[in-house]
C-alpha cells in the first residue's frame, strides 16, 4: 500500500476492484464502513455480486479479464471532459516529458517489438532529452509528443460503446463509475483503489494496476489521506516476505537479483544506480551502493562487499519466463531438478495447472515438506492418479510450529512492522522456522568445513551466528541485524557512531563497508531506543490526529512514514492542497515540516515529490515495463472472443506461456469463463481451515457458483454435483445456482461465467473435493510471472 488500512476512513470515494474486501479482508474492512458513515461513497466493480457488492453505494459487474478496457475508458472519460488536477499533473507527473520520436504504436503493439523472442526494445521508448541530460518538457501539455498528448490519443480508442460491448458492463453503469469516481480529481477530494488478486493474477495484472494508478496521478490521488495505489494482501506478512526478498528478481530491500554479466560489485551497482542530471530530483536508488555494500556486509561481515559479492548466486536474466514460479515447475517437470523445499506452500494445490505441478514433483530425488499438517504437496504420490511404485522422489515432512507458536514481527498490508510475542508452546517439540533454518545450514556449514567442496567460501564464510543466541535462533537479534549496525568507528555529519552500535536511519548507510544493514527500507525499525516494532503507543499530535497516523503505534517503512510520495499531498510552497485532511505542511518560522515523516525533510519546492524515480515524477509514461509504457487492452490467453474492438492484437503478445500447451481460445468444447476466489471460512489452499471441524461444516466441499440462467441452460439444480472441466484436467463440484452471478453480454453474444473456491484439496475432508487449479491455465504477466488464474475457460457437465 502506499497508504495504510486506517488511512481508507478519509477517502471520499473508494474503488474496490479486483478484491472481495468486505469477505476476504473483513476486520480491516471496518475503516471502508468509517469512511462510508463520513460520507463516502464505495465502488464495487466485481463479475459477482459478492457481500462488499452489497455493502457498497454503486456496484458494477465486469466480465473477468475486461479491466484495462474499463480503466482505459475511465481515462478517456478524464481527458475527454478535462477532469484532471492539472497543478498536480503538471508539477508531479511526467506528462509534460516529451517523448522520443522512435516511440511508436501500431495495431496493439508497441514500438521495438520481436515476434521471435517475444519481447521489447525499451530503447525505442525513451524520453527526447535536453542539452544537460535531462528530458524535454512542455508543461502547456500541448506538445503533440508530450505524454499528455500521447495518452489521449493512445486512449482515444476507449469509448463508452466499445468498452460496454468487451466488457460486458451497461453503459449506464460505465458513465456512473466514471463520474462518481472522476469527481475526486478536485484538491479537497480524494480517492482510493483498493484491489487483491483479481487485478493481478491476469496476463495483464501488472497493467491492471498501472492503469489505475495512471488515473490516481491524473486525479491527484497519489500522497493524499484517503488516496493511494493499496494492495491488500492476502496474508499478515506478504508484504514482509516481498520486502525481504521471496521473489526470485530481487534480494532484501527490493534490490536487483546480481546476473552472470556483472562480474564486480562495481558493475552490479553500476547496473543499478539510476543518473539524475537535475539537481531538483533527489534520485534516492542513486544510493542503492550503500544499500548493496550494507547487505552484503550483513551476511559476510568478515569479508570487505567488494569480496563477498563474489558470493552472491547469480541468474542469466531478470525475465519471468526464466526463474518463476510457472517455469521452475515447467523445468522441474522436464527434470531439471534434482530437490525441493516446499517451505509454508501447498503448490499441488496452490500453482496453477495443479496436476503439471503434481507430476513435476515426481520427478524429483528429494522433496522436503515444511508444513503444519499432511498436505497434497507433501502426500502428492498418493494422490488422485498417482502410481507410487513408479514414483522415485523421496519426501521428507518437517513438522513446524504455527505463527502464534514464535515470536516475531510481520508487516502488513500498509508496511506497519508489528512486533508479536509468542503464545503456546509449539506441541511435541516442534520448531519454529528460524530454529529448522538455522540448525539446517549449521549442519551444511559443517559439512563443507571438514569436507570442502566446489566453492565453500560463500557458505563457509557467512557469519551465521549473527542471528542466533548460544546456538538458538533469536528473532531479536535477527531484527537488529536487518535494521543493521556500525561494524567500525565512523563519523557522519560530525557525529561519531561506535561499533556496534546501531545504525540509526538509512540516511546513514554507507557504500564502503563500514555498516552492516539486512534491508535498509527496515534501516530505524530496531534502533538503540529499542525495537520500534514492538510500540503500542497511541500517542499523536493534533495534526496527526485529525488523519489517524498514529506514528508511535508500531513501526512503518520507510523511515515510519505512513503515507508514501507525501510531498504530492502539498503545493511547491508546502501549503497543503487540502488542509482539512492535511498530510504534512511545511511550517515557514521553524522551517519544518509537520504531520507526518515527510518524503525527505528538504524546503518545498526544492525537490521533486517522487523522490524513488530518476526523474522525480510519478510515472504516467512508464517505459520500464515489459508489455508497454501505456498499458493496453489485450484478451486473457483462455477467452470467449476471437477479436476484441481495439486493436487486432487478441493477447499480451509478451505473455509468459509455454507453446506446447494448448489454450482454449474461443472454443467451443469450453463456451464459459472462469474465475477462482476465496471464501471467509477457509484460507488459502486450505491447509489450517481443512483442519478445523466447524469450518469444514460452514464450508464443506468444493463448489461452482453460477447464475440462474446458466443453470437453466445446462439444466443444474442447485446442490447437485458436476463436473467442471478445462483443458488442463476436470473436478467435480457442487453448484451453487445463485443470483450472485448474470450473464454478461460480450460482442454481442450471451457469456457466463463460473467461479470456484481454491481451498480445496483431496487429503482432508474425505468428500471436500480436489483443487480448482487443476483447472487454471499456466499462462502469466511477463512483468512477475503470476498465473492467469482469474480468467480461463471451462464447461461444466452433469456428474
Amino acid at each position: 500500500m502506499t497508504n495504510h488500512w486506517i488511512d481508507i476512513q478519509n477517502s471520499d470515494c473508494i474503488l474496490i476492484m479486483g478484491s472481495n474486501a468486505a469477505e476476504n479482508h473483513p476486520i480491516s474492512f471496518k475503516w471502508v464502513t468509517k469512511a462510508q458513515e463520513k460520507g463516502a461513497t464505495l465502488i464495487h466493480v466485481d463479475p459477482r455480486f459478492t457481500r462488499t457488492s452489497s455493502k457498497a453505494d454503486i456496484y458494477a459487474s465486469i466480465r473477468s479479464g475486461a479491466d484495462i478496457a474499463v480503466l482505459g475508458g475511465m481515462i478517456k472519460y478524464i481527458l475527454d471532459k478535462d477532469l484532471i488536477f492539472k497543478q498536480y499533473v503538471v508539477d508531479y507527473t511526467n506528462a509534460s516529458f516529451i517523448v522520443g520520436d522512435a516511440f511508436t504504436f501500431d495495431d496493439g503493439l508497441f514500438a521495438g517489438y520481436d515476434a521471435k523472442t517475444k519481447s521489447y526494445d525499451k530503447s525505442k521508448w525513451a524520453f527526447a532529452m535536453d542539452a544537460e541530460g535531462n528530458p524535454k518538457k512542455d508543461p502547456t501539455l500541448k506538445d503533440p509528443r508530450c505524454v499528455y498528448q500521447l495518452l489521449k490519443k493512445h486512449y482515444s480508442r476507449y469509448d463508452l460503446d466499445k468498452v460496454s460491448s468487451i466488457s460486458g458492463m451497461p453503459k449506464a453503469d460505465l458513465v456512473t463509475l466514471y463520474e462518481t469516481y472522476a469527481a475526486t480529481g478536485k484538491p479537497d477530494k480524494a480517492g482510493t483503489i483498493m484491489y487483491a488478486m483479481g487485478w493481478t493474477q491476469h496476463t495483464v495484472g501488472v497493467q491492471n494496476i498501472r492503469t489505475m494508478a495512471m488515473i490516481q496521478l491524473l486525479l491527484g490521488n497519489i500522497g493524499v489521506a484517503g488516496g493511494g495505489v493499496n494492495a491488500l494482501r492476502g496474508e499478515s506478512n506478504v508484504q514482509g516476505s516481498t520486502d525481504h526478498c521471496l521473489l526470485y528478481h530481487i534480494l532484501p530491500g527490493y534490490l536487483g537479483t546480481p546476473l552472470a554479466s556483472q562480474p564486480t560489485l562495481a558493475d552490479y551497482n553500476k547496473a543499478h544506480t539510476p543518473v539524475s542530471h537535475d539537481p531538483k530530483s533527489a534520485n534516492w536508488w542513486g544510493n542503492f551502493p550503500k544499500y548493496s555494500a550494507s547487505l552484503i556486509k550483513s551476511m559476510w561481515q568478515d569479508d570487505d562487499p567488494e569480496v563477498a559479492y563474489n558470493y552472491l548466486p547469480r541468474l542469466d536474466s531478470l525475465k519471468a519466463s526464466e526463474y518463476s514460479w510457472l517455469t521452475l515447475f515447467d523445468k522441474m517437470e522436464g527434470g531439471q531438478f534434482k530437490g525441493l523445499f516446499s517451505w509454508g506452500m501447498n503448490p499441488a494445490c496452490s500453482g496453477a495447472n495443479a496436476n503439471k505441478n503434481r507430476h513435476a514433483l515426481g520427478q524429483l530425488d528429494w522433496l522436503v515438506n515444511v508444513n503444519i499438517f499432511p498436505n497434497e504437496t507433501g502426500w502428492f504420490w498418493e494422490g488422485p492418479g498417482q502410481d507410487p511404485s513408479k514414483i522415485k522422489t523421496e519426501v521428507f515432512f518437517l513438522p513446524c510450529a504455527v505463527s502464534i507458536e514464535k515470536e516475531g514481527s510481520i508487516t502488513n498490508s500498509g508496511r506497519w512492522m508489528q512486533w508479536r510475542y509468542k503464545g503456546p508452546d509449539a506441541p511435541n517439540g516442534q520448531k519454529p522456522d528460524g530454529d529448522l533454518m538455522y540448525e539446517l545450514m549449521e549442519k551444511i556449514r559443517h559439512l563443507y568445513a571438514k569436507e570442502g567442496g566446489a566453492y565453500p567460501e560463500p557458505i563457509t564464510r557467512l557469519t551465521w551466528d549473527s542471528i542466533a543466541t548460544d546456538g538458538v535462533f533469536d528473532p531479536h537479534k535477527t531484527a537488529k541485524l536487518i535494521n543493521g549496525h556500525f561494524t567500525r568507528d565512523v563519523t557522519i555529519k560530525d557525529k561519531v557512531y561506535k561499533k556496534g552500535q546501531q545504525v540509526p536511519s538509512f540516511a546513514f548507510l554507507q557504500a564502503d563497508g563500514s555498516t552492516a544493514s539486512g534491508n535498509w527500507l527496515y534501516c530505524n525499525s530496531y534502533t538503540d531506543k529499542g525495537n520500534m516494532a514492538a510500540r503500542r503507543d497511541l500517542a499523536q499530535t493534533e495534526e496527526q490526529a485529525n488523519i489517524g497516523l498514529y506514528p508511535n503505534f508500531s513501526w512503518c517503512w520507510p523511515v515510519n512514514r505512513r503515507i508514501l510520495y507525501n510531498r504530492a499531498s502539498v503545493d511547491l510552497q508546502g501549503k497543503p492542497f487540502n488542509p482539512a485532511k492535511a498530510v504534512i505542511a511545511w511550517n515557514p518560522e521553524t522551517k519544518k515540516w509537520v504531520g507526518d515523516v515527510p518524503d525527505g525533510g528538504w524546503a518545498p519546492g526544492t525537490k521533486y515529490a517522487f523522490i524513488m524515480r530518476k526523474h522525480g515524477f510519478g510515472q504516467i509514461f512508464g517505459p520500464g515495463r515489459a508489455d508497454g509504457p501505456f498499458p493496453e487492452y489485450y484478451e486473457p490467453l483462455e477467452c470467449p472472443v476471437k477479436e476484441h474492438p481495439f486493436s487486432s492484437t487478441l493477447h499480451n503478445p509478451t505473455a509468459l506461456s509455454f507453446d506446447d500447451e494448448h489454450k482454449a481460445a474461443c472454443d467451443p468444447k469450453y463456451p464459459f469463463i472462469g474465475t477462482t476466489y476465496r471464501v471467509t471460512e477457509h484460507w488459502q489452499t486450505g491447509l489450517m481451515t481443512r483442519n478445523c471441524p466447524w469450518l469444514v461444516e460452514a464450508e464443506p466441499q468444493v463448489f461452482v457458483e453460477m447464475s440462474e440462467e446458466l443453470a437453466k441452460l445446462r439444466g443444474f439444480k442447485n446442490g447437485e454435483k458436476v463436473v467442471v472441466q478445462s483443458v488442463r484436467g476436470s473436478i467435480w463440484a457442487i453448484a451453487i445456482v445463485t443470483k450472485r452471478f448474470k450473464p454478461f453480454m460480450v460482442e454481442g453474444a450471451e457469456i457466463h461465467q463460473v467461479g470456484l473456491p481454491w481451498h480445496f484439496g483431496w487429503t482432508w475432508p474425505k468428500n471436500g473435493g480436489d483443487s480448482a487449479n487443476i483447472l487454471t491455465p499456466s499462462v502469466g504477466d511477463p512483468n512477475t510471472g503470476i498465473p492467469e488464474t482469474k480468467a480461463f475457460m471451462v464447461n461444466v457437465v452433469k456428474a
